[in-house]
């Protein structure tokens, strides 16, 4: 044989086969293009540079190894649809003379101009659109833009090494289905399977409890921590539940509508329904896996975007004022001294404090059971602490004068009486008793208080006591005996105050103050721990965080919908090519055109919307999850993450219906036109 034998047949056979070949190669483009994306932002020293850089490029790096496993498992799915389609051609060949060494030269071949036009094309548009995605993140960092144009060799090398790993292993396995296949299994691969499945009511009945229990976690839990605990289980609850409901589930929706007479016995419901129920098992894992990562695409898009809009009402949140300095004592005169110097740095700037909030607190974590409190964590077996993370709460306990005096109210305490305010989580009892303290009866739960940062960004829940100043020296007194000097907690004085001027005269006040009191505590040994914070001198970080999540989970967006278009077209244009005889021999006994079209109507809309709708039940009974989620995350603008998800549905359900539209005249075109193909 002439040396250019296989790769003329390989590229011959990829021509004849373009319709499902391009848009597995234009895949492979993509998923190559977004790699080498996030892999040159994780590495671009421009964004380095830039404050909350850094942050954002760890977040980012998260996101290779999750395009590369998706890569890996979605293209060993879609290439599955390749190699069905072309397995009655390898059995043609076979029965000509071939082997299966020749038949794998061909098939090597085709991996190598498939591996190749992808990993090349992918690596010129991800090189091209880098510096698109460095320009978007330099925006939401708000930094100096930079057109300088830069190639990263080492993203380059690592994109190429995984994905010529990953056409290696499709090629060993694509060679591995033709090698156990005999050339009468290779021309009859179409017809495999064409048995009527019976509808299995017993994985249907496991779907549907397994479905019902992940509902009621998302559904009862009500404190962050455990929201994120569960939340991945839930996850894969409802994934397996997916995929046994739609493949058994379809099936009996197909038997349900053969018995129903008036349905059933129509031209073009009888042919839709009587072809369905055939491939119900393989047509419902398809319609599983578009639900699946259509439901994906909704929860990472909107929750994403959702902390990213939100990200000043989080900021906020975690620093209630402008500039906060926290100072490690209560004596009065050190208190005196530190306010005095924040006065005279902000006369020196021509600047006055507005909506000041000032007030002592004692903050100390401990292990709850009911409402027994526990400071010493050696009495708490690890596997316990572990099991139950969500009893662990911060406690801050505050003056009954200072909540008077920031509430407006006149509360009157006696003594072991205290005022509580919960946050994340409720606390349902009347009292609390505190290890080596004693029991403190709870008067009355206030509907809230101003906070002071600390628990915005803490992922436990919190529970404000306020108390007459005795009991919290009480407690702190208690605390202290069990944890010593190394890690009791000390009682501190909250002092936060806004400004009226721009960002950058805030975080030079902060720094002047930081400079003065850093020399205050040259002068004095025993002078207290001051910490000062400043939304300006976070902004930077917030946004990289945020940024950061919401540009990750619009490339995995972007991504889970190519993966799911492509099973769409896929679906459609394989099961056109199995119906092209049936419609044929239907064409041949008098059935019109006009009358095919509407059976492929009634086909593909008798399933192809139930993604969709599924989708939006699965992103509606994981919303309570994902807002006690992003609680964690600062953010508690409920209307916020309603109004995005919803926006975000409508959207995907348009997009949704478009690859509706193509995909049915794909099918259409197929199985009418199958005289014109075969010339």
């Amino acid at each position: 044989m002439k040396l250019g034998f296989y790769p003329k047949l390989a590229f011959t056979g990829i021509a004849k086969n373009k319709k499902t070949y391009l848009p597995y190669i234009l895949t492979c483009i993509g998923m190559v293009m977004m790699f080498y994306i996030i892999l040159f932002l994780t590495s671009s020293q421009v964004l380095y540079n830039m404050r909350g850089g850094d942050v954002m490029q760890s977040i980012l790096s998260m996101g290779c190894g999750v395009i590369g496993v998706f890569s890996l498992i979605f293209l060993f799915y879609t290439n599955s649809f390749l190699i069905r389609r072309r397995k009655k051609e390898f059995g043609l060949y076979n029965i000509l003379g071939m082997g299966k060494r020749n038949l794998a030269r061909i098939l090597i071949w085709e991996s190598i101009i498939i591996a190749v036009i992808s990993i090349i094309g992918g690596l010129i548009c991800g090189i091209l659109f880098s510096k698109v995605g460095e320009l978007i993140m330099t925006q939401m960092l708000d930094g100096d833009i930079s057109f300088s144009f830069t190639v990263s060799f080492q993203s380059i090398w690592v994109t190429l090494i995984v994905f010529a790993g990953i056409f290696f292993l499709i090629l060993l396995n694509s060679l591995r289905q033709i090698h156990l296949s005999n050339p009468i299994q290779l021309l009859r691969s179409d017809n495999v399977g064409e048995k009527p499945p019976k509808a299995n009511w017993i994985v249907a009945f496991l779907g549907v409890i397994l479905l019902a229990a992940a509902y009621y976690l998302a559904l009862s839990i009500q404190d962050p921590i455990s929201a994120l605990m569960w939340f991945f289980v839930a996850v894969i609850m409802v994934i397996i539940a997916t995929y046994l409901l739609f493949i058994a589930g379809s099936v009996a929706l197909c038997k349900l509508l053969q018995k129903n007479k008036r349905y059933y016995y129509k031209t073009n419901h009888f042919v839709s329904v009587s072809s369905m129920v055939y491939r119900m098992k393989r047509n419902g894992a398809g319609l599983a896996s578009i639900c699946i990562l259509s439901t994906m695409v909704l929860v990472i898009i909107s929750s994403t975007a959702c902390l990213y809009i939100g990200a000043e009402d989080s900021l906020h949140s975690r620093y209630p004022r402008d500039i906060v300095v926290e100072t490690t004592t209560m004596e009065g005169h050190y208190i005196d001294d530190i306010h005095n110097t924040i006065g005279q740095v902000l006369q020196q700037n021509n600047q006055e404090e507005q909506d000041q909030l000032h007030y002592q607190y004692l903050s100390v974590g401990g292990f709850f059971q009911e409402d027994q409190v526990i400071f010493d964590q050696s009495k708490i077996d690890t596997m316990q602490l572990m099991s139950s993370i969500e009893n662990v709460r911060q406690i801050y306990v505050v003056p009954i004068d200072d909540y008077n005096r920031l509430m407006g109210t006149n509360e009157i305490l006696r003594e072991n009486e205290a005022l509580l305010f919960a946050t994340k989580s409720d606390y349902p009892y009347d009292t609390i008793s505190l290890e080596n303290f004693g029991t403190v009866t709870i008067k009355q739960t206030v509907p809230e208080f101003v906070g002071n940062g600390d628990d915005a960004m803490m992922i436990t829940s919190s529970i404000y006591l306020f108390v007459p100043k005795d009991t919290m020296i009480g407690i702190y007194n208690a605390q202290y005996s069990i944890y010593g000097d190394e890690i009791a907690s000390a009682c501190k004085d909250y002092y936060g105050f806004n400004l009226d001027c721009d960002d950058h005269t805030q975080i030079e006040i902060q720094n002047q103050i930081d400079r003065k009191i850093a020399q205050m505590q040259q002068e004095d040994n025993q002078f207290p721990k001051v910490i000062s914070e400043g939304i300006a001198a976070e902004r930077s970080g917030f946004y990289a965080l945020y940024g950061g999540m919401f540009f990750l989970g619009v490339l995995l967006g972007i991504v889970f919908i190519l993966g799911a278009v492509l099973i769409m077209y896929y679906k459609q244009v394989t099961e056109g090519y199995e119906d092209q005889g049936r419609f044929e021999i239907l064409q041949k006994v008098g059935m019109t055109k006009k009358e095919i079209k509407k059976s492929i109507n009634s086909q593909v809309l008798t399933v192809f919307f139930l993604p969709l709708i599924a989708a939006g039940v699965h992103t509606a009974f994981a919303f309570p999850l994902i807002k006690k989620m992003l609680v964690l995350f600062s953010l508690t603008n409920t209307g916020l993450l309603i109004g995005i998800t919803i926006g975000s549905y409508l959207l995907f359900a348009l997009f949704y219906i478009i690859v509706y539209l193509v995909t049915s005249k794909s099918y259409y075109s197929i199985v009418s036109n199958r005289k014109k193909e075969a010339a």
